[in-house]
């Protein structure tokens, strides 16, 4: 019988191994090859399908980015705040635009990691906490597939009730996501299925994310078309304005405050 892993940051610790690995500080292995091997972060979904990716792209610059991505950059204006910043790709590149970018995330490792690349603006909290500071932003950005932490439509309206607290008039979300459905994996059809079936969207993925002994707590995270995304946020007091979908089945969707 194996024990499951300890609740704890894992994936701050996926973003500190990384920084360590890129800045050389990583040793080679006295088992199995003899170079360095990359930092994978393990996403654990709640039917036990697993994946694992590298994460050297929470490191990447712009020039490393996909075009939608590079694109969405010039729609980034005003006082910017950048949620789910993870090692601060977003707020950097914004930073040496001269803008005014605060970086957002609740994990201790992420604002860690942040600060140590350059980030000057750093606030460890969720976005329901940092409504409470009374702070005003003209940009929203949600990229990293951050389009997903409006879960479902209860939540997402709860979610873009606090960005609307913290607005300035006329502000903007830009957010990346994924389509879901582009896929042709069967154990991803059938996951879809079970959704429908319990009353949930598609795309609402549950899912953790592992790293060595630790894994985070499970989370409802989103993904959805753009006609899904339409649907979910009607009512909510934004709207989307524009979807790119260049680089599909990735999005980036815009969308604006109403009133």
């Amino acid at each position: 019988m194996t024990e499951d892993a300890k609740p704890g940051d894992a994936f701050g610790e996926v973003l500190r191994a990384v920084l360590a690995r890129h800045r050389g500080l990583e040793q080679t292995r006295s088992i199995g090859p003899r170079t360095p091997r990359p930092v994978v972060e393990i996403v654990e979904r709640d039917d036990g399908f697993i994946r694992g990716g590298p994460a050297d792209w929470y490191l990447a610059g712009p020039d490393e980015w996909w075009p939608s991505e590079q694109k969405a950059l010039e729609r980034m204006v005003g006082r910017v705040l950048d949620i789910g910043a993870g090692a601060g790709r977003v707020a950097l590149a914004l930073q040496d635009r001269g803008l005014d970018v605060t970086a957002l995330d609740p994990s201790a490792g992420a604002i860690e990691v942040a600060r140590e690349l350059g980030v000057r603006n750093l606030v460890r909290a969720t976005t329901e906490e940092h409504v409470a500071s009374g702070e005003r932003y003209d940009t929203f950005v949600l990229f990293g597939n951050n389009l997903g932490l409006l879960g479902p439509r209860d939540h997402a309206h709860r979610f873009l009730a606090d960005l609307a607290a913290l607005a300035r008039p006329g502000a903007r979300i830009v957010a990346q996501g994924t389509d879901p459905h582009h896929t042709t994996d069967p154990l991803h059809l059938a996951y879809h299925e079970r959704n429908v079936a319990r009353g949930r969207p598609p795309g609402l993925y549950r899912q953790r994310v592992r790293f060595r002994d630790l894994a985070t707590g499970y989370l409802d995270y989103l993904l959805c078309s753009a006609e899904e995304l339409v649907d979910l946020v009607a009512g909510s007091g934004w709207a989307v304005v524009d979807v790119d979908e260049q680089d599909a089945p990735l999005l980036i969707a815009t969308l604006a405050l109403e009133g």
